[in-house]
This record gives C-alpha cells, sequence and structure tokens, in this order.
C-alpha cells in the first residue's frame, strides 16, 4: 500500500504552475462540454432524425474537425499558441448558444460543422502550450496531466448533461457555452504575456547551421503513424456516437444512465491516468504502451456482444479507458519528439488531425454498419481491425 501511494504521489512531482493552470482550463472547458455525447441522442429523440441522418451530422463534426486542427496547427505556428486558444474559446460560446436554433438536417450540419472548426483549433495549440511549458523530462506527464484534466470534466459533464437534457436539451448546448467563456477567463488571466519553458542550448549550438524546418507531410514514418493513430481513433471515438446509441436502443438506458456510464469513463481516467502513465515511463517503451492500450481497446469492443447483463457495459468501458490511458499521452510524445521547435505546430496539428479525422468516419460508417448489420457485427468488426492496428503502431513506433 505505501509503494502504491508513493508511485501515485511521484507521479505528479516535477509538473510546473503552468502545466497544472492548463490542465485547470482544460477541467473547466470538459466540464461544460455536454454537447457532442448526447448530440445523436439529440438528433433521434428532440428533432426525430433517422441514424443515417445523426451519422451526417456528426460527419461534418469530424469535417470540422480535420479543417479546425489543419488550421489551429497553421495558425500555431504563426501567430502563437496563446491567440489560438483564446479566440478559440471566445469564439465558441456565441456559436453554442445559436446551435438550439437550427433543427434541420442541411442548416444543423452546417451549424455543427462551424462550431467544429472553432472548437478543434483549440487542440493543436493546445498541446504546443503544454509542451512549450513542460520540463523536458516530463512532456509525458504533462499531457497526461492535461489529458486527467480533460477526462475529469468528461466524468462531470455528461452526468451533469444528463440532468439537464432530462430537463431540456437547449440547457446542455447553454452549459457548454457557459464553460467555454469560463475556461477563456482563466486562460487569458493567467497566460497573458507569460513565457514558455526555456532550453538551454549546448555551447556553441550559435555557430552550428540551423536546418529548415521537417514538414511533418513529407515525414513518411510520421504519416504512416498517424494514419495507424486515425484508424485506432475512428474505433475509439464510437464512444461519442454509435455506443451511446447502443446504450439507448440495445440496453433501453435513458439519458441520466447513459450519462453515468460516460462519466464512469472519466473518472477511471481520473484516478488511474497520472499513475499508470508513470509507471508505463519507467517500465515500457512508447511502442509497447501503445501497443497494450491499442489491444485493450479491441478486447472493451469485443466484449460487447455477450449477452449478459448491465454489468458488462462497465466492464467494457473500464477497458476503454484504460486504452486510452496506455496509448493517446504516449501517441502525443511520439508527436513531440519527432518535431524540431519551429515545426511542433505543423506536427501537433497533424497528429491532432489524425484524430479529427476520426470524427469524420467514425460516426458515418459507425452508423451506417449498424443500421444495414447490427450492432453485434460493428463491435466485431471493430475489434478485429484493432488488433491489426496495434502490430502496426507498435512496428512503426519501434523504427521511429
Amino acid at each position: 500500500m505505501k509503494t502504491f501511494l508513493r508511485l501515485y504521489i511521484d507521479s505528479y512531482r516535477g509538473l510546473s504552475q503552468p502545466a497544472w493552470m492548463l490542465a485547470l482550463v482544460m477541467l473547466v472547458n470538459r466540464t461544460g462540454a455536454m454537447v457532442l455525447p448526447f448530440l445523436g441522442i439529440y438528433m433521434t429523440q428532440a428533432l426525430g432524425f433517422t441514424i443515417k441522418e445523426v451519422g451526417v451530422v456528426l460527419a461534418c463534426f469530424g469535417l470540422g474537425a480535420v479543417t479546425g486542427s489543419w488550421l489551429g496547427g497553421w495558425s500555431t505556428d504563426r501567430f502563437g499558441n496563446f491567440w489560438v486558444q483564446t479566440l478559440s474559446l471566445l469564439l465558441s460560446v456565441p456559436l453554442f448558444l445559436l446551435i438550439p436554433l437550427f433543427t434541420s438536417v442541411p442548416t444543423l450540419a452546417m451549424a455543427i460543422y462551424i462550431l467544429s472548426v472553432v472548437t478543434e483549433s483549440f487542440r493543436p495549440a493546445n498541446s504546443v502550450s503544454v509542451a512549450r511549458y513542460a520540463r523536458p523530462e516530463n512532456i509525458t506527464r504533462a499531457f497526461s496531466l492535461n489529458r486527467m484534466a480533460i477526462n475529469l470534466g468528461f466524468s462531470i459533464g455528461p452526468a451533469l448533461g444528463g440532468f439537464l437534457a432530462s430537463l431540456s436539451y437547449n440547457w446542455i448546448f447553454y452549459g457548454n457555452a457557459l464553460g467555454a467563456f469560463a475556461a477563456s477567463m482563466i486562460f487569458i488571466l493567467f497566460f497573458y504575456r507569460r513565457k514558455g519553458t526555456i532550453r538551454v542550448e549546448p555551447t556553441g549550438v550559435a555557430d552550428v547551421p540551423i536546418d529548415p524546418p521537417r514538414s511533418p507531410y513529407r515525414d513518411w514514418a510520421f504519416l504512416l503513424f498517424s494514419l495507424l493513430c486515425c484508424i485506432y481513433a475512428i474505433c475509439f471515438f464510437q464512444l461519442l456516437s454509435t455506443l451511446p446509441l447502443f446504450y439507448q436502443k440495445t440496453h433501453a438506458l435513458d439519458e441520466q444512465q447513459v450519462g453515468i456510464i460516460l462519466g464512469f469513463s472519466g473518472f477511471v481516467v481520473v484516478v488511474f491516468e497520472m499513475l499508470l502513465v508513470h509507471i508505463a515511463e519507467r517500465r515500457f517503451s512508447y511502442a509497447s504502451s501503445i501497443f497494450w492500450g491499442t489491444l485493450l481497446c479491441a478486447l472493451s469492443f469485443g466484449l460487447l456482444p455477450i449477452p449478459t447483463g448491465y454489468w458488462i457495459l462497465y466492464v467494457s468501458i473500464f477497458l476503454l479507458s484504460i486504452s486510452e490511458i496506455l496509448a493517446m499521452p504516449f501517441m502525443a510524445s511520439v508527436a513531440v519528439k519527432r518535431a524540431s521547435r519551429q515545426s511542433q505546430g505543423a506536427y501537433m496539428g497533424l497528429n491532432a488531425l489524425a484524430f479529427s479525422a476520426a470524427h469524420i468516419f467514425s460516426p458515418f460508417l459507425g452508423t451506417r454498419i449498424a443500421d444495414a448489420h447490427g450492432f453485434t457485427v460493428l463491435w466485431m468488426v471493430t475489434a478485429v481491425i484493432l488488433v491489426g492496428v496495434s502490430a502496426g503502431l507498435y512496428m512503426v513506433v519501434k523504427k521511429m
């Protein structure tokens, strides 16, 4: 027990004050993030959309995420991560307030696309902030702290969103707007004019010619890595699209029960992420950690067709959460380590782009497979694909 507590405390040591403040900004922002987990249910229940129409709108969210990730990475390298994050948070506030006004498939799809462009441009800029303010030896743990804050917010947000949705779906949009505004105020007050961690270059480095920064779009190993990350994310992000629909249609859960399960996922990550990442940094390579994380994701979806009771949903979501802990922070660290300081925005933008592209394909493919062949086929196909992706990621990261 003492060894466990010591490891748990050690996992938080050495993290800088700005890293903690970035985590606080994420916590406040994600606590208000109630829209996406309930968007599919909102469209089927409140607006009467079909499952295929839901897939189209959610795919537009993914298309906006791809655009926003590219735009965020490009803008960060040119204007700095502070201004990109500030504008993203502030502009998202009125957009969330306007979403309930759009009730047809074309208008809602366009509104969700614009909202996604604005909100997802935040991600590469925020990743660069984490890398800039973290000490070099703590980069993976700094990303883990940030993700832990995201998941703590994600454990609170869906539970609160489920309660608000039971009153009126409009309230989840208003709650999201309030969270984004509060996060923007905290971020501006703390980070305005604040400088990042200074890296001391070796003596004589000024005499050495500086090579032009390498573009991630010409780095073939990193492109393959990003493609595999995208496929992993396509499978994983069914957590936000088809999985809530599965809970509702197959297990007859209401909005509050769905919110509790999704909140449990965030709770697991909050409790275990820093500890498991700290242990993985000591005992595993990046390749091994990403491999086991991806394999656990396969097992998580493979359990869903088992005809048992309500408890299997919690076992599955627990394994999915551990998968997220072991895979995603190390995927971000691979991108940071691969980039030069001059190209961090571009590399983190491509890394974010891989995950954002998954928001297009995950709901689009998932809803169509579920509609045509049923959820059981969807989960089994997902599990098989993830087994292959885990092997591919292991080999690519090992070579990188």
